[in-house]
């Protein structure tokens, strides 16, 4: 379920001290029911989730914007090592307040473009950059109101300029109208399937 902003600017997330400049894109309620401890568990089933089942296990839809997404920035170079982090943009990793850098860094995908920044008890954050945009993903462990807990998932973007621009309004229908309802299908399956949601 998508959220008002404020379900992420009122909270203290040490987030907010190193994204001044970047945008909240969206928020979302993630269906991921559980108790206080349980936010390590979401780290690693959105891990998995992105090197193993989105978008491979996607609607056709989405896995037709993916492809294109990805042939389109072939073509147009969005996606090389000089478009990235240490030529066009610097990581967050490096500008991270000293307690943050010593904290764990958190897990590593295989096979999307994140890498992360740093891994807290509530508060995980990682990071993508292409010729188009700085990207943030923060995940947190939140109360739900009824004495449990769900995570909630911000999504930040730093656009490259009127390029950068162009292309996150030309994605938003898309993204907010197909790639992340499917998404969030995608994590609720494999959120309930994980060992510790078996009877």
């Amino acid at each position: 379920m998508k959220l008002p902003n404020t379900a992420h600017t009122a909270r203290p997330w040490r987030i907010h001290e190193v994204t001044r400049g970047f945008l909240l894109e969206d928020v979302w309620a993630l269906p991921t029911p559980g108790g206080p401890d349980d936010f390590p568990e979401l780290v690693s089933t959105m891990v998995s989730d992105a090197d193993d089942g989105f978008p491979q296990n996607a609607p056709i839809a989405v896995r037709f914007l993916w492809a294109a997404r990805w042939k389109i920035g072939a073509l147009l170079g969005w996606d090389g090592k000089a478009a990235g982090f240490g030529s066009r943009v610097d990581r967050l990793r490096d500008r991270l307040p000293s307690d943050l850098r010593e904290a764990a860094r958190g897990p590593d995908f295989k096979d999307v473009p994140f890498t992360s920044v740093y891994l807290l008890a509530d508060e995980w954050a990682a990071e993508m950059a292409n010729r188009t945009v700085h990207t943030v993903m923060h995940l947190s462990w939140v109360p739900d109101g009824s004495g449990g807990h769900r995570g909630q998932m911000a999504v930040l973007v730093k656009p490259n300029g009127r390029l950068g621009a162009a292309y996150m309004a030309a994605i938003k229908p898309f993204r907010t109208l197909i790639v992340y309802p499917a998404l969030m299908r995608s994590i609720e399956r494999d959120w309930a399937a994980r060992p510790a949601a078996r009877p």
